[in-house]
């Protein structure tokens, strides 16, 4: 696959594309296949959701209508979410009208990946109901907006796992020169960055080294905001600052 391959969240419309080759491939049960050599790390449940950050507002495209299973390995970040209840989605670029006509089908299954070499930072957040969210947020080429993966879910698990990809981020670019150019004040943040400590339990985190992600079309970087086709989990979306830190 392309190394620098737009993230499926990007795109809320078409998680499980057909035609997109660099989707996650899972098997019969729905599980993510390794690519050869990759490590399995961790598998949670917990809801998805994606936003679009921006310097002043946070806006939420998309929401997954159950927990989806979430897998960790030492390239990537995995979800998937299945059930009966999923609404319909479009083609691979989510326009429906008559200009961008895709037929449109009933989907069961919805995948998607952010690979450790997009996240530009960490965000982790509790919530007042015993819940935290963490999300991963990336920058994207020719726009300020970054699209960030959101993961909610009990306070300890979230805060294990955002220490988790924390370390996993900063080992796979600084064990991969060929892929990163770091700088040395980067690589001695990354560096940093792969200690086991706890670390706060709140707050946001840099990661130095990141490829930026580019729209899956030129019309996504200027259409306004549409309402969700997924129904709308009750976690309270937080104004935090979209830019870079």
């Amino acid at each position: 696959m392309s190394e620098d391959a737009a993230p499926f969240f990007i795109g809320p419309h078409r998680f499980d594309a057909d035609d997109d080759p660099t989707r996650p491939v899972l098997d019969r049960r729905y599980a993510l296949l390794p690519e050869p050599g990759e490590q399995l790390l961790a598998q949670h449940r917990l809801l998805v959701a994606g936003h679009l950050l921006g310097p002043t507002d946070d806006v939420r495209s998309w929401a997954l209508p159950s927990p989806a299973t979430v897998t960790v390995t030492d390239r990537r970040l995995a979800y998937v979410c299945t059930g009966s209840e999923l609404s319909l989605v479009s083609g691979r670029d989510g326009r429906t009208d008559a200009r961008h006509r895709r037929p449109i089908r009933l989907s069961r299954l919805v995948s998607g990946q952010i690979r450790w070499q997009w996240p530009s930072r960490l965000e982790l957040a509790e919530g007042p109901d015993g819940t935290a969210e963490l999300r991963v947020v990336c920058d994207a080429l020719r726009t300020i907006r970054q699209p960030a993966l959101a993961l909610t879910g009990p306070v300890a698990l979230v805060a294990a796992l955002a220490r988790q990809v924390r370390r996993s981020v900063a080992t796979f670019r600084l064990r991969r020169p060929e892929l990163v150019d770091l700088s040395p004040p980067e690589r001695d943040a990354l560096t940093a960055r792969m200690n086991p400590s706890p670390g706060p339990t709140a707050g946001s985190v840099t990661l130095p080294g990141s490829l930026p992600v580019e729209f899956l079309s030129r019309d996504d970087y200027y259409r306004p905001a549409e309402p969700s086709v997924w129904p709308r989990q009750d976690v309270p979306a937080r104004d935090r600052p979209g830019s870079a830190c």
